[in-house]
């Protein structure tokens, strides 16, 4: 959550709320239903990442990882700072568990400093800018600006130059390519167009995880 105040609750009785720097890793698995909702007036700004997971682990048990501001890892060096969501740096590891394997970074680099962040060859990975400008990837390429998204290529990591006169901030999402079909309808992301009719027919007639989602409603 990057700016306000979010509330959220599900079909097995989950609650909670999340304020300005905390963090809510939710695993859906074989299907929740839930709802969030703004919980203060004005603005809420945040940054949803869906990750998907492998075909083994599709129908695992649903469960929820929340973390505040002051318990997110956080290193610093050298005029960078990170709050690590999930991964490494600096040394600095996430207590975050993810069933695919993730790298997510929150960076905030003051003006004249440099990082070179490693990530594992072969992930797909991209930034998304917050605030401010910086140079990525290569020395001599051109600015890139707030709310730009940038798709890494191939490489054993990312670097950047923060050369204006105001912090930069971005997150660094990474994660482990799964090589399998994708297939999508509505909330409901499998396999192959029978998985996914078959998701959508548990979920209709309640069955396979989704028993309490007929008689559920947020309050």
């Amino acid at each position: 959550m990057l700016d306000g105040v979010f509330t959220h609750q599900d079909f097995s009785g989950h609650t909670g709320t999340i304020r300005t720097g905390d963090v809510q890793w939710m695993t859906a698995g074989r299907g929740i239903v839930h709802s969030e909702m703004p919980a203060a007036d004005g603005v809420q700004k945040g940054l949803q990442l869906w990750i998907n997971l492998a075909s083994k682990d599709k129908m695992i048990e649903p469960r929820y990882q929340e973390l505040e501001s002051k318990d997110i890892s956080q290193a610093e060096k050298d005029g960078v700072a990170v709050r690590i969501i999930a991964g490494e740096a600096f040394g600095v590891r996430s207590p975050v568990y993810t069933q695919t394997p993730t790298m997510y970074m929150d960076f905030t680099m003051q003006p004249g400093s440099q990082l070179h962040q490693p990530i594992p060859e072969g992930w797909n990975s991209f930034v998304y800018i917050i605030e401010g400008e910086g140079v990525f990837g290569k020395e001599g390429a051109a600015p890139a600006s707030a709310h730009h998204c940038l798709v890494l290529g191939a490489g054993d990591g990312l670097s950047v130059w923060n050369r204006s006169g105001a912090p930069l901030r971005f997150a660094l999402a990474a994660g482990q390519p799964l090589n399998e079909p994708v297939v999508q309808q509505g909330p409901f992301v499998m396999n192959s167009r029978a998985q996914i009719q078959q998701a959508m027919e548990d979920y209709y007639y309640g069955r396979n995880g989704f028993e309490k989602a007929s008689q559920w409603s947020s309050a």
